[in-house]
């Protein structure tokens, strides 16, 4: 017995004192936990204000292109620069001295132009490319394109004369260039016919060394430009994201939940073998992408030119990082499979009272479409507001302190006040915005999820308690019962539960990401009782977010059911469970299995489709061309298993809430009258089989 508690859930009496409609559900229930939802409320009202920063401030082409001498994005139409997305650094001997160990001069101030291609040295003459027509030259931006970028023959001869000096306007291209993430990386091999001719025509010195192609190579492999791109890809594969991330999930789900609800028994059997499938191929196209199987490797050749997609070294090593944990976790996954094979029967028999359920209130298999619309519409804007806040550093022009004079059309004369390259500069309070963004997003992701739950624990559980009475006390709309009450009543507890799983999963975020920057700087603790806290703090963090997310799961059916605060459904919802942890625990953990295993399945194949959408010519070359696969397969990915959770919560939340009445229906009644025949069937028949291995064991 539970002392004051009296009966847990037991059958609540209307204000008028009748038993309700609707037998065990509580429709005389009161709103909890509104504190939180007015914390809820203020979040939301803050996501937007945040956003708004992001949307005023940011400029997503900042994330692939680069910036121009006068610190303009290149492709950005508001200045002019519609056309031309290529950066292409003029002064070679600039490049040259950025590279040097000792120099003050970085490349971001080396003087930089935007191009429509990268340019490379005549066969028989001299090319020049000279900057922006304006002053008393009097060309358009598109006839400045159509020769070539050179006007050198409409020069004065004091321009000509600084042009000779690498001040400009117009610069010699000595070095032939390519197109790498839309920066002309030179190759360190001068045209003997170009500097025979600058050399003749009286230009100072240029020097040739590896040194220019290093340089370069160094600023594209920079860890911010690496995020940078990672960042731009998603917003290039939005047409993957919406297919793999939204649309094949979606068909995905409800055709799994249609499987369960007509070919319930050979469902375990298909998730497992599917499942194995998948796993496979992921890992084989992360070997194909490596090159080590194969001949569809991604290049990581700086400097070769291909009209296809090259890598730098750091998106290289993140690919082959990424393959070598894939294989991992497909091995352990494999074995992990195998080793339920033998509990199959039993999990097969709790799909089969969840796919009655679903036959029953058919409303079930639809209702998922409303929480997935409205996460579909969230994340549109989330992710569309992310790559403004990434992307909203203030652009200021940098205090280099070198010599970088540079000759100015408007003013007629050489220029060394304002000839530094520009940057962007992030603010502290950016990488704040970009945080709470983040948990922002897992925060809406929980409470969404949570509220479906809810629903369609209401719904089960007005079906469960009406199998001893008249089939008309279920009511006829149960979702949208249950839909009503969670609005009116229980939106707190439900904000609680969320906030409770995104907290916790945050901090041990937070912890990793410490224990990582100690790990590589070779910090570890001396005695061995640090040693152990260290190495073991991570697995009790794991083990602490998933029972959280357990207890929040059955706290969610006991809010459906009697309306309590969060933490006394939480509280209710424990001790049922522990009191009859050895009648229903192993029945409920093989159906989270092969559950968990469907989730998988859905979203490895999201992840599938991504690589063969983004295999495709229209993503490995021109405008829509993405640096690494790595990024827009993960969230694919992600968003799979999201929307999988979404669908396959209807089964999941019906077995629980089955099982957790049958609990409560059992401590009321001495036996459960109310439970289907096909559970009491499973569950006899796991107590049994306990009770011959315990007595084998004495």
């Amino acid at each position: 017995m539970r002392g004051p508690l009296g009966a847990v859930i037991g059958r609540y009496s209307s204000s008028d004192g009748t038993t309700p409609v609707g037998g065990i559900i509580r429709h005389n229930r009161k709103c909890s936990d509104i504190a939180v939802l007015v914390i809820l409320i203020a979040f939301w009202i803050s996501m937007i204000v945040n956003s708004s920063f992001g949307f005023n401030q940011g400029n997503p082409l900042r994330l692939t292109y680069g910036l121009d001498y006068k610190g303009n994005v290149c492709g950005d139409k508001h200045a002019g620069l519609h056309e031309v997305e290529l950066l292409y650094w003029l002064n070679p001997n600039q490049v040259y001295q950025s590279g040097l160990k000792d120099s003050k001069l970085k490349l971001v101030d080396a003087r930089s132009i935007c191009l429509l291609d990268c340019p490379v040295p005549s066969e028989d003459s001299l090319n020049w490319v000279c900057d922006y027509p304006e002053g008393d030259i009097r060309l358009s931006m598109d006839d400045w394109i159509d020769s070539n970028y050179n006007y050198y023959e409409y020069l004065t001869p004091e321009m000509r004369n600084s042009s000779l000096q690498l001040q400009g306007p117009c610069y010699p291209v000595i070095f032939p260039s390519v197109n790498v993430y839309w920066t002309c990386q030179f190759i360190a091999r001068a045209s003997n016919v170009s500097l025979n001719h600058w050399q003749q025509m009286g230009g100072v010195s240029i020097n040739e060394d590896i040194v220019i192609d290093k340089s370069i190579h160094k600023y594209i492999n920079a860890r911010s430009a690496v995020l940078k791109r990672y960042m731009a890809d998603i917003g290039k594969s939005w047409p993957v994201l919406i297919v793999c991330g939204g649309i094949i999930p979606l068909f995905l789900s409800v055709i799994w939940l249609l499987m369960i609800r007509y070919f319930v028994t050979a469902m375990p059997w298909v998730t497992v073998v599917f499942f194995n499938l998948l796993m496979v191929s992921v890992t084989m196209f992360y070997y194909l992408k490596v090159g080590w199987i194969g001949n569809n490797a991604i290049s990581p050749i700086i400097g070769e030119h291909d009209p296809y997609i090259h890598v730098s070294g750091r998106e290289l090593t993140h690919l082959r990082i990424g393959t070598i944990m894939m294989t991992f976790i497909t091995i352990v996954a494999i074995l992990t499979s195998i080793a339920i094979v033998r509990r199959i029967l039993m999990g097969t028999s709790v799909l089969k009272v969840a796919a009655k359920v679903i036959g029953e209130v058919r409303a079930l298999i639809t209702f998922p479409v409303i929480p997935y619309c409205i996460l579909a519409v969230f994340y549109m804007f989330w992710i569309s507001a992310a790559l403004h806040l990434f992307s909203s550093g203030q652009v200021v022009q940098n205090n280099c302190n070198s010599n970088c004079c540079a000759y100015d059309l408007l003013e007629k004369k050489v220029n060394c006040d304002r000839c530094c390259g520009y940057s962007i500069r992030y603010t502290p309070h950016i990488g704040i915005a970009i945080l709470f963004h983040l948990f922002g997003c897992y925060w809406a992701t929980q409470f969404f999820i949570a509220c479906s739950s809810t629903v369609i624990a209401g719904s089960v559980a007005s079906y469960y308690w009406a199998r001893g009475e008249n089939s008309q006390e279920i009511p006829l709309l149960s979702v949208i019962s249950s839909m009503k009450r969670l609005m009116r009543y229980n939106l707190g507890s439900v904000a609680l539960g969320s906030l409770t799983v995104s907290f916790v999963e945050s901090i041990r975020l937070l912890l990793e990401s410490m224990r990582r920057k100690l790990k590589v700087s070779s910090y570890e603790p001396d005695n061995w009782i640090g040693k152990a806290a260290y190495r073991s703090s991570q697995f009790f963090l794991r083990c602490i977010g998933w029972i959280i997310k357990s207890v929040n799961r059955n706290a969610y059916i006991i809010i459906a059911i009697t309306g309590e605060s969060f933490f006394r459904s939480s509280a209710i919802a424990t001790e049922l469970i522990m009191s009859n942890i050895l009648r229903i625990g192993r029945v409920n953990v093989i159906g989270d299995v092969i559950l968990f295993l469907g989730k998988l399945c859905v979203s490895l194949s999201s992840a599938v489709f991504a690589f063969l959408m983004l295999d495709t010519h229209k993503y490995r070359a021109a405008h829509n061309k993405i640096t690494s696969p790595l990024l827009p397969v993960l969230v694919c990915w992600v968003l799979g298993y999201i929307v999988a959770t979404l669908f396959f919560g209807v089964v999941e939340m019906s077995i629980d809430t089955i099982i957790l009445s049958y609990c409560q229906d059992s401590e009321e009644n001495g036996t459960a009258q109310y439970a289907p025949p096909l559970l009491m069937e499973t569950l006899n028949n796991d107590q049994n089989e306990t009770q011959r291995l315990t007595q084998g064991s004495q």
